[in-house]
């Protein structure tokens, strides 16, 4: 199922919504078709199987009447307020890696291409907009505005010292992020938060899809364009360390909770790896599309 956080069209003063969009593009609103389901994403990740069941019983059950859509609702980031940070994974394409090693703006790795172990960070839960929703590029005073698209794990059930060989029972679904990053406020501060922690710099969405949709995650493709122009194109197989990985080392000493998201870094093709660098400017558009997922496509103001 592809899960989604929605509101109606026009409807800013009311309460976002959770549901689930078939394959035409049609929502279904779980607070009319599934009364008893929780109303935020959250708490239906945490609802476990006997949430999943249910929201499976309302898609079976409901009629050509009981869908919205598209152009009915306003499409918000499938956790439009994540609880906790998004953890968040650095130099994770070997291409990647060398392009920002060469770029001159790492300064947290000794001077190393490829990390020996995750590089692990986090972008503060105030920067997730959803899909559709201007980046506002005016808030970074540097200018340099950077994408990083990026797939992004789903936790479902938690838990600490989860083993690599266990972590895919743990993950709820994927969703897509774009990584935004203000490039200059990176290097100046030698560290990753502040210049990716920018309000709205975190695009999330358009939908959370439930592992289950997804055969091999590690055999689907990242493509980002900017403007219509590729930009970015890599299969999630070419990760340096692999989402059990991940799960694992994340969750060594930190309990993973339901609905904690793992955005599993970005490959090769980000705007400080051109001479000079592309970055992004008010009227430009980020188009992320991984197979299956979706696409996550915002404006830049």
């Amino acid at each position: 199922m592809r899960f989604v956080t929605f509101r109606p069209r026009g409807g800013h003063e009311t309460e976002p919504v959770i549901g689930v969009m078939d394959t035409d593009g049609r929502v279904l609103d779980f607070s009319r078709a599934a009364p008893g389901l929780p109303r935020d994403m959250v708490a239906l990740i945490a609802a476990g199987a006997d949430g999943l069941a249910l929201a499976a019983a309302a898609v079976e059950a409901a009629g050509e009447d009981d869908w919205l859509a598209m152009g009915a609702v306003e499409m918000l980031a499938p956790i439009p307020r994540p609880p906790r940070n998004i953890f968040c994974v650095g130099k994770n394409y070997h291409a990647h890696a060398k392009e920002f090693q060469g770029s001159g703006f790492d300064k947290t790795s000794g001077g190393t291409d490829i990390p020996d172990v995750p590089i692990i960070f986090t972008k503060a839960p105030s920067s997730v907009i959803g899909p559709g929703a201007p980046i506002p590029s005016d808030l970074d005073p540097t200018r340099s505005t950077d994408y990083e698209g990026e797939l992004a794990v789903v936790i479902g059930p938690g838990g600490r010292g989860i083993a690599a060989v266990d972590a895919y029972a743990h993950v709820f679904g994927y969703t897509i992020i774009n990584d935004v990053t203000a490039r200059e406020t990176q290097r100046r501060h030698a560290q990753w938060f502040l210049g990716k922690s920018i309000d709205g710099f975190c695009p999330l969405g358009p939908a959370i899809v439930s592992a289950d949709e997804v055969r091999d995650v590690t055999t689907l493709r990242l493509t980002t364009r900017v403007n219509g122009e590729t930009r970015q194109d890599a299969l999630i197989s070419q990760l340096i360390f692999d989402i059990p990985t991940l799960i694992e080392t994340i969750s060594a000493g930190i309990t993973l909770e339901p609905g904690d998201i793992i955005s599993t870094g970005t490959p090769e093709g980000v705007g400080i790896g051109f001479k000079p660098p592309k970055y992004l400017n008010p009227g430009d558009r980020v188009a992320i599309e991984i197979d299956g997922l979706g696409i996550l496509e915002n404006p830049v103001a």
